[in-house]
Order: C-alpha cells, then sequence, then structure tokens
C-alpha cells in the first residue's frame, strides 16, 4: 500500500494555511487539539446551508422536504420555542422514529443555543421517565408510541410541555405540531459559545442508570471537520498513489445519504446527517430496517451510501434480490457502531462494483468518529480499524499506567476537540472517564507501525448488539428486581447476524420456580426490548466467582454452550 502519499497528504491538509491546520488550545484547563478553521457553533453550519434552498434535503416515503423548507420550518420551531420561554442553556427533548421531524427540531435548537435531548425510541416507560427526569427539558417533542408510554406514566412529563408529532390526533393537553409550524418568521438572532451543549446523548450506564453525554458545539463541529478530512486525505492519497486526477469539469455527485440507523446515536446524527446536510445532500429516511425496502430506496432516491451497523451491510449485500436492484450509484457501503469483520470488507468490495468499503471507530464520548479507513487502505488493512483523526491525541496505557508501544495492547486514551464535557448530573462519572482532557475509552486497542489502530477487546463490562451498547451491570440491576433471584450474571455471547447477544446465567431463591421467558417479560417490562437477555440458562449450584468475589464471566461463556440455553 501507498502509506508515504498518505502521510504526504496528511501533511498537506493539515499544514499552516491549509484547509485542515491544527492548532492547539485550551478546553478546559487542558491542552486540546482543534481545527484552526472551524465554525465557531453549529448554527453557522445550518446557516450555511441556505445556499442549497431548491435541493431536496430530507425524504421520507411521499414527503420530500427541500433545504428552503427547511429552513423555514427550523425557524418556525426555534420561534415557537422562545414563545414558551425556551432560552440558550435550556433543554428540548426529542423521542420519536427516524421521521423528519426529528432533524427539524434537532436543528432548531442548535440555532438558538438549546440542547436536544436524544430520546432512545427504544425506551420502556420506566427508562423515559428517567431520562425526562434526569434531563428536565422545557418541551417534549414526541411520536404517537412515545406518547403511548407517557400514557402508562402519566407523571414523567413533570412541567415540560408536550408537542404531539404524527399522531392521529393531538392528545389533550398537548400542542400539534401544525401550530408549532404556524409560529413562523426568521430565525432569532443568538450568541452561541464553542463549549455550550448541544446535544444530550444517553448512553448506557454501567452502574444501571443511562448517562446523559453533553455533546458541545466545538465537538460536534470537530467530528463533522473530521469526516470531511477523512474523505479528502484517502481521495489525495489515491490519487498521488494513481496518478489519477479527476476529471475538472465532472462535477462530483451530490451526497444522498441512506440513514439507517436511529437519530438519537451519533453514528446517523453527527456522521450521517451532519455530512450529508454540510455537503447540500440528500437524506433518506427509514421506519425501520429492511434490507429489501433500502434495496428499493437505493434505487429510488440514487444513494451514493449506505451506512449503518456492520449487520445491515451484510444483510444488504447478501439478499436474495441484491441484484435485481441498480445498486450503481452507491460509492460507499459500510458504518459504524462496531467493527466490520475482515470478510464483510472484501464482500462489500465484490458485491457493489461502484463502491468501497468504509468505517470509522467512534464513541458517544467522541461526538463521532476517532478513526475512519475506507477503499484500498481498508482492504489492505480489514482487521484495523484506521488512524485516529488530526484533531485528536492517542496513547495506549497499561494495567500499570504505563504508555505502550506499538503492537502491545492496552486501554485506548483519547484527547481531542471532539471529546464531550462530561455527563450530566454525573461529576464522578466525568471524572472517571475524563483525565485532563484524556477519555478513557474502555476498549483494549493496539497500534501498528503506520499508526492504525486495531481493537482486540473490551475492558468495560458491556454487550455490543447490532451496534447498541448494552452494560451488563444495567440488566443485572432490572434481573434483580425480580423476588425470586438470588444471583444472576450478565454477559455476551457470539451471534452471527448481530456481532453478540445479551446471555444470563440465574440462580433462584430457595423454593422459586421462574420459567426463562418469565424472566424475559420482567426485564422487557422495565428496560428496551434488545437488551433483554435472548438466552438464560437457570442454574441449580451457585455462580461461580473469583477470590475477590467477581464471578467468573469469561469461565461462564466458556462452559455454558448456547444450544443448552432456555
Amino acid at each position: 500500500m501507498h502509506y508515504a502519499e498518505l502521510n504526504q497528504a496528511w501533511a498537506e491538509l493539515t499544514q499552516p494555511g491549509a484547509p485542515f491546520e491544527i492548532a492547539t488550545i485550551q478546553v478546559r484547563g487542558a491542552p486540546i487539539r482543534s481545527f484552526k478553521n472551524a465554525p465557531p457553533n453549529v448554527r453557522a453550519l445550518w446557516l450555511s446551508t441556505a445556499a442549497f434552498a431548491d435541493r431536496d434535503y430530507l425524504v421520507y416515503g411521499d414527503d420530500r422536504i427541500t433545504y428552503a423548507e427547511a429552513h423555514a420550518q427550523v425557524a418556525s420551531i426555534a420561534n415557537w420555542l422562545f414563545a414558551q420561554g425556551v432560552r440558550p442553556g435550556d433543554r428540548v427533548a426529542i423521542a420519536m422514529r427516524n421521521y423528519p421531524e426529528w432533524m427539524l427540531i434537532y436543528w432548531a435548537c442548535a440555532c438558538t443555543g438549546v440542547a436536544a435531548v436524544g430520546m432512545n425510541a427504544w425506551w420502556t416507560a420506566p427508562e423515559m421517565a428517567y431520562g425526562l427526569t434526569d434531563s428536565t427539558p422545557k418541551v417534549l417533542f414526541a411520536d404517537a408510541e412515545r406518547i403511548a408510554r407517557l400514557d402508562e406514566q402519566p407523571g414523567m412529563l413533570g412541567d415540560a410541555r408536550l408537542v404531539a408529532v404524527r399522531t392521529p390526533q393531538t392528545p389533550p393537553g398537548a400542542t400539534a405540531w401544525a401550530e408549532v409550524l404556524a409560529q413562523g418568521g426568521a430565525l432569532p438572532e443568538v450568541a452561541i459559545d464553542p463549549e455550550d451543549d448541544l446535544c444530550i446523548f444517553y448512553t448506557s450506564g454501567t452502574t444501571g442508570f443511562p448517562k446523559g453525554a453533553q455533546l458541545t458545539h466545538r465537538s460536534c463541529v470537530s467530528n463533522l471537520m473530521n469526516m470531511m478530512f477523512a474523505g479528502q486525505v484517502s481521495t489525495l492519497a489515491t490519487q498521488r498513489a494513481t496518478g489519477v486526477t479527476p476529471d475538472p469539469d465532472v462535477a462530483a455527485p451530490i451526497p444522498v445519504t441512506l440513514v439507517t440507523t436511529p437519530l438519537f446515536h451519533v453514528t446517523a446524527n453527527n456522521c450521517g446527517a451532519y455530512a450529508t446536510t454540510a455537503a447540500g445532500g440528500k437524506m433518506v429516511l427509514m421506519y425501520r430496517w429492511d434490507a429489501g425496502e433500502a434495496l428499493k430506496l437505493i434505487e429510488r432516491e440514487r444513494c451514493t451510501s449506505a451506512s449503518g451497523v456492520p449487520v445491515m451491510a451484510r444483510e444488504l449485500i447478501t439478499h436474495p434480490d441484491f441484484a435485481k436492484y441498480d445498486t450503481s450509484s452507491l460509492l460507499s457501503v459500510g458504518g459504524g457502531g462496531a467493527q466490520l469483520q475482515p470478510d464483510l470488507v472484501d464482500k462489500i468490495d465484490k458485491a457493489v462494483a461502484s463502491a468501497r468499503p468504509n468505517t470509522g471507530y467512534g464513541m458517544t464520548e467522541t461526538s463521532g468518529i476517532i478513526t475512519s479507513i475506507s477503499g484500498d487502505f481498508f482492504v489492505d488493512k480489514p482487521a484495523s480499524c484506521g488512524r485516529a483523526m488530526p484533531t485528536f491525541e492517542t496513547k495506549v496505557v497499561g494495567d500499570d499506567g504505563q504508555i505502550l508501544g506499538p503492537g502491545q495492547p492496552g486501554e485506548l486514551w483519547v484527547r481531542g476537540a471532539s471529546v464531550i464535557k462530561g455527563y450530566i448530573n454525573r461529576a464522578e462519572a466525568t471524572a472517571e472517564s475524563i483525565t485532563d482532557g484524556w477519555l478513557h475509552t474502555g476498549d483494549v486497542a493496539y497500534l501498528d507501525e503506520e499508526g492504525f489502530i486495531y481493537l482486540v477487546d473490551r475492558k468495560k463490562d458491556m454487550v455490543l448488539r447490532g451496534g447498541e451498547n448494552i452494560y451488563c451491570a444495567e440488566v443485572e440491576s432490572t434481573i434483580h428486581q425480580h423476588p425470586a433471584i438470588a444471583e444472576c450474571c450478565v454477559f455476551g455471547v457470539p451471534d452471527d447476524r448481530l456481532g453478540e447477544e445479551v446471555a444470563a446465567a440465574i440462580v433462584l431463591r430457595p423454593g422459586e420456580a421462574l420459567t426463562a421467558d418469565a424472566i424475559r417479560d420482567h426485564c422487557i417490562a422495565l428496560i428496551a426490548r434488545h437488551k433483554a437477555p435472548r438466552y438464560i440458562w437457570i442454574l441449580d449450584q451457585p455462580i461461580p466467582r473469583n477470590a475477590n468475589g467477581k464471578f467468573l464471566k469469561r469461565e461462564l461463556r466458556e462452559t455454558l454452550v448456547i444450544t443448552e440455553a432456555a
């Protein structure tokens, strides 16, 4: 591979005077690498897209919204929020599927200094109640499914005002979406600092409760520029290596992104939506993931990228009707949320003649990507997740705190402008996760001689199911709420489709009888369905522990065979 050309392109794009020039600034008392030419806030990004007025922006089913229409609606939403007394520094929650309204509300918040709280649409009523209590939004925008959950616990709304979106009728006491859009007016003038909270995205909690990560205007703008850099450096390095340059008379295609993952995650929002919007592209939204429907949309809308979690890419290219649809518009297939398996990298490269495989490794806590890799570099290093982007410093740290060299696995720490401010209402969790600006990723990794990162394990007690982080402690806490449970140990087991599935070993109290289905039903009533254990063993012996009293999870995984599970 042409790593000399990659290094040359990298240096050229980040040198003084270049578009991606790097500067070191002080943020919260730590030296942070940042893009010198970054927009000051996300409001500036949104305002710049007014130039794409006549282009299609959001497509959902038969609904089609242009950039001009989106700007008018964003201004109406912002003015309505101000009319309700919402001000910069306040929070507004969004609880709905990937409807166009999700993005419009998000941009309205971003342009007025209000933090958008992305509520997980899979949350149960108790989880929604927790999120609303924790984030204290002034307004909740919710669709019919989420409003039904509000009805299960009517008090959870508190003092927040409810706006009903895409409901057959407006519930009593709620505001209709049409009333919000009728507000009209120009976007209000607001001063926004780069360190102001832009949004609150929840991550599964190690102690049984989700944590609200504070993503700032600086961190989200930095992530966008990292993504732009990743595309340009790969293109420039390939051109230098092959000697092939694009025809200046042929315009680059306008991006058309098939959005396959939820907008309350950084994968779809900070990576997919930001990059597409900044380039004046089109976002094609799906009600839920379905590979067959995705193929229809790719052909109909001429999508240039289809990104999601690895299982989506695999199901897309292996769908029995794949060859029946025109996918020649695709330029990239891949995504994030989990590592693309090496065999999938090769399959993507061969299945779609016009597209190249790509992936990025990142976290909610880094507002999006830490690394990116695509094209020939990905094919050459399919087990790697790429190099860290220019705004990141990286180090691999051993258990004794020593910094490790190339090829030596340890916990990956990163520092840069994309790292979150912290967790709301969680000073201790923030202090545990971020040291002098360094984020402890909880991932075990090593670097090779070219600086490419390889993920080898997770330090956190977590299951990664289809790109969703599920903390074992949260599931264990839920199971223990059942009075018949004496002990339980939750862990991940391999799954061909989703990467991992949730499993639980359980010991009942003396004299109790309980089925696996009853345990699942108990979990589903309290936490999102995807967190409930698929595999359950009910043991007649205590769960093995080490000398410190901790469960021996690795031994459990090795001794309990999935086919024996209930």
